[in-house]
């Protein structure tokens, strides 16, 4: 039934061409992004969760208690 459904669209097989190269120019994109990284943004990022720092003050209200928040 589906078939028959899409064989009578008119164009659907650009569809699946156009979801591909799509997916294809996203990967791509992440690719040059992920390669183009500074070492020294990733030495940092990389020991951020060891680093033991406290919390930045803007976020001082999530810490707060739920009914805190909602008052």
């Amino acid at each position: 039934m589906i078939q028959n459904v899409l064989s009578r669209i008119g164009g659907v097989d650009m569809y699946g061409v156009i979801s591909i190269c799509l997916f294809f120019a996203v990967f791509v994109g992440v690719l040059v992004w992920t390669l183009g990284l500074k070492r020294s943004y990733l030495n940092t990022m990389r020991e951020l969760p060891l680093d033991g720092a406290t919390a930045p003050e803007s976020d001082a209200d999530l810490t707060a208690k739920p009914k805190d928040r909602y008052d």
